[in-house]
């Protein structure tokens, strides 16, 4: 992990900036230490050495104001002060464009979105905007007109999406944590490319108000963090009911049961579409999860694949094209082409269709729950690979398929996941696993994590 060094810490770590504010750092002196970084990674097609992670910024002037508010307060006041952080830009955040990556499609907010001004109340510090697969519609982050977001280890390959700029901001040591939207996987593939954990919350555990959806019926805001630790006191704050978010659920913040029991998919169900490495280091999980002492079972897989196909074979791409109707008929040209292509033809499905796949989902749906409950969780690769940049770019649409071969049935079948680093290939490139559960689990999966 490229992580720059600001000298007056030796990691982005929550923990670590809590004990050196408690040691008498103040956070305008960090801040002040992060902004000369901050403008290296803004997208710009004229500098080939930027991972292309920031749309907009808060100015130099507003950073420091902000920093210099909290430098009178007590330090343990606030369960995330001085603490900066990165939002997806496809959140809400006054005194930042909306965009969506798409600039036809931009607009001022006049309020924080609702987990934005949770985190900023506990403390933290916006930092600004981060790029994504345009109307975060995609697992890889090439897919924006501000830039190809590029790997925070290796330049050459995809950072995964579509909450690329996010998880690059925390992978590059410019933001503690961040945060992004997952829908498909877009919380946990960045996650497993950058060597990072990701929380992918249960649907409605974090209010998605002021949140551009993608598929408003399973979208999650997501986080990025770089330790389960962080992960759970950012979970903390972030999570809450909002009565004006319909999709936002009551959950208890606690842990449930213990996870001892877990499943993984049959031998003959994985797919690393030629990874060799890849392959082994699942096997190496899954004899690690023996050697501390989890009871591994194989369990049947095929459903949840079954119901994953329904994500964009089935009526749900009807959601995302329902968000920018206006924009594809007045100003097609605007959404890109691959964008264009997975959306348009959503506007001819048939309410007959969009039932029978809902049967269909339920059916899965049943079948799924059964074989979660024969176990306590089921671990998985997060992806069955990687791809260069001119890898993907040339074959968009089937090597996207592939990322989302172990993500995309998650929030269809409404399941807490939480992906975490789990080695790394032998060019450096990191390897990621997930742990997922039923819903309302996520401190559970939090804990596997802490003991994994």
């Amino acid at each position: 992990m490229t992580i720059r060094s600001i000298g007056i810490v030796p990691d982005m770590q929550i923990s670590t900036l809590s004990q050196a504010y408690a040691n008498g750092l103040k956070p305008s002196e960090l801040i002040a230490k992060i902004i000369p970084l901050l403008a290296a990674e803004d997208c710009s097609p004229a500098n080939d050495d930027s991972h292309q992670v920031w749309i907009s910024r808060f100015d130099d002037s507003v950073l420091l104001e902000m920093a210099k508010h909290l430098d009178g307060k007590d330090p343990a006041s606030l369960p995330l002060y001085g603490i900066p952080f990165a939002i997806k830009d496809n959140i809400d955040v006054v005194g930042l464009p909306t965009t969506a990556a798409c600039p036809a499609f931009a607009y001022q907010p006049d309020k924080n979105a609702f987990v934005v001004q949770k985190l900023i109340d506990a403390g933290a510090i916006p930092l600004g905007k981060a790029n994504l697969d345009q109307f975060a519609t995609g697992l890889n982050g090439t897919r924006s007109p501000y830039g190809v977001a590029k790997n925070s280890i290796n330049a050459d390959y995809i950072s995964g999406g579509s909450s690329s700029g996010s998880a690059l901001a925390v992978a590059l040591g410019l933001a503690s944590f961040s945060l992004g939207t997952d829908t498909a996987g877009s919380g946990r593939v960045p996650a497993a490319f950058n060597a990072l954990v990701g929380v992918k919350p249960s649907c409605g555990l974090l209010s998605a108000s002021g949140v551009v959806p993608a598929c408003r019926t399973l979208d999650c805001v997501s986080i990025f963090t770089l330790t389960p630790s962080d992960a759970e006191i950012v979970l903390n704050v972030a999570a809450g009911f909002d009565h004006s978010d319909a999709y936002c659920q009551h959950f208890e913040h606690t842990t449930q049961k213990a996870i001892n029991i877990i499943g993984v998919p049959r031998a003959d169900q994985l797919k690393f579409f030629g990874d060799h490495d890849y392959a082994a280091l699942f096997k190496q999980a899954t004899l690690a999860a023996q050697a501390k002492k989890f009871q591994v079972v194989e369990i049947d897989f095929q459903p949840f694949i079954d119901a994953a196909n329904l994500l964009y074979a089935g009526p749900w791409v009807a959601e995302r094209y329902q968000v920018i109707a206006e924009l594809l008929a007045s100003k097609p040209e605007e959404v890109l082409p691959v964008i264009r292509h997975i959306v348009e033809p959503a506007q001819y499905i048939s309410a007959a269709q969009t039932f029978k796949a809902f049967y269909q989902l339920a059916e899965y749906k049943r079948q799924c729950d059964a074989i979660l409950a024969s176990v306590d969780a089921i671990l998985t690769p997060t992806a069955g690979t990687i791809y260069t940049v001119g890898q993907m770019q040339a074959n968009p649409l089937a090597l996207n398929s592939n990322l989302g071969y172990y993500t995309n049935f998650m929030n269809l079948l409404d399941y807490s996941a939480l992906a975490i680093p789990a080695g790394q290939r032998a060019d450096g490139l990191p390897f990621g696993v997930t742990f997922f559960a039923q819903a309302g689990r996520d401190w559970d999966l939090l804990e596997v994590a802490k003991r994994w």
